[in-house]
């Protein structure tokens, strides 16, 4: 058991918020229980979230997409007051860490999808550098790359769980791969920049597929929550551990 305070310091100094311009509080988002023993991670701070950390006796909930959000309606009615009940009803903590989260070298949600598809590389393009770029590991493929665009898509495919959306850029080999997790398909341009074959990330908006067939840069969209189900059971787990606290990752399905 340790002090509401001092998990939040253990979240900051992993994670290190102030290095970020974000869109919204990160950090300690809802003041709960002084003390802590139990950690429920998930990927968003929904009703259904807090009714599961609640059913399993948490202190406290780690979150990427936290209650506030820059320019957001700041009356506490409707969906808003029912969460914000829940969580001050049951005296819960609420942390949350967005562009932090999606960033961190090893735990973050970026690393934890390449890891994942197998795929090593940096963040080096893209709105304050938060976007990947690199290539199949070698020992995961007898070459390093995909022969085409369907290939990639099917691995992601596997490897997530579910479908994706593919746009196919020019017939050709696919060896370095741009991927950024979330909604982070205005990252496009820059991957291309940044001299990809191929991008993948959560979501797609109308100019993508125009820009893929124009570019001939594949474009994937593999979901915006099945691409960061991983960052916060990472972080959690991480200081959970360190700490001797007990904690339980929740996946409840969305499928944006």
């Amino acid at each position: 058991m340790i002090t509401r305070q001092d998990l939040l310091s253990q979240f900051d100094f992993l994670l290190e918020p102030q290095r970020f311009k974000d869109y919204g509080p990160n950090g300690l988002q809802v003041e709960g229980k002084l003390h802590v023993q139990k950690i429920v991670s998930g990927v968003t701070a929904s009703l259904a979230l807090i009714e599961a950390a609640i059913a399993a006796n948490a202190d406290a909930i780690f979150v990427h997409h936290g209650l506030f959000w820059r320019g957001q309606d700041g009356r506490v009615a409707g969906w808003m007051k029912q969460r914000l009940a829940l969580l001050l009803a049951h005296d819960i903590n609420l942390f949350a860490y967005h562009l932090p989260l999606d960033a961190h070298p090893e735990l973050g949600n970026n690393a934890q999808l390449g890891k994942l598809l197998g795929l090593s590389g940096a963040a080096c393009f893209g709105e304050q550098q938060l976007g990947w770029v690199g290539e199949l590991a070698a020992n995961n493929h007898e070459e390093a790359g995909f022969a085409s665009a369907q290939l990639l898509a099917d691995h992601v495919e596997q490897r997530l769980g579910r479908g994706v959306l593919l746009v196919p850029g020019r017939e050709q080999p696919i060896r370095k791969i741009a991927w950024c997790t979330g909604g982070a398909q205005s990252y496009f341009e820059s991957a291309i920049a940044a001299g990809a074959d191929a991008f993948i990330t959560g979501e797609i908006s109308e100019p993508q597929a125009h820009i893929a067939r124009e570019t001939g840069v594949t474009f994937i969209a593999c979901g915006h929550h099945a691409s960061e189900r991983y960052g916060a059971q990472a972080v959690a787990s991480t200081v959970a551990t360190a700490s001797g606290l007990d904690h339980l990752f929740i996946d409840l399905h969305n499928p944006a």
